[in-house]
């Protein structure tokens, strides 16, 4: 089984909202074979508990906004590692130090990686 196209619209949706608020380091991955309930994880760095919160929260405000709902939201309160989840995509925004020492890549590391399209900074400007 792979991503569903509604789970890609999903990552387009959230990669431009974390790119907005500068996350770094986007990765979507591919999860739905050994994930039933999940099509795709995107992990995403931002650089201090504040950068991760103003990504998580713009993440979670442009999904809202496009109509998907919201099924669980943890680590807001400390910003080190904010897991958002929508169901078909689970976001994870991390502090780059949590990012480093959980190495969500490495557990997923035989998931497909799903490309990410970000707007062009010149049409944004």
């Amino acid at each position: 089984m792979t991503a569903t196209e509604q789970s890609h619209e999903m990552v387009r949706i959230a990669a431009a909202a974390a790119d907005s608020k500068g996350g770094e380091d986007l990765v979507a991955l591919d999860v739905s074979e050994p994930l039933p309930l999940v099509d795709v994880f995107l992990l995403v760095t931002g650089r201090s508990e504040r950068n991760v919160a103003a990504i998580a929260d713009e993440i979670e405000d442009k999904l809202l906004e496009a109509g998907h709902k919201r099924l669980r939201r943890e680590g807001r309160q400390e910003s080190r590692w904010v897991l958002l989840d929508f169901g078909d995509l689970v976001v994870h925004v991390f502090h780059e130090e949590e990012r480093v020492y959980y190495g969500l890549e490495r557990l997923w590391k035989d998931c497909p990686v799903v490309p990410i399209e970000l707007p062009t900074r010149a049409a944004a400007e």
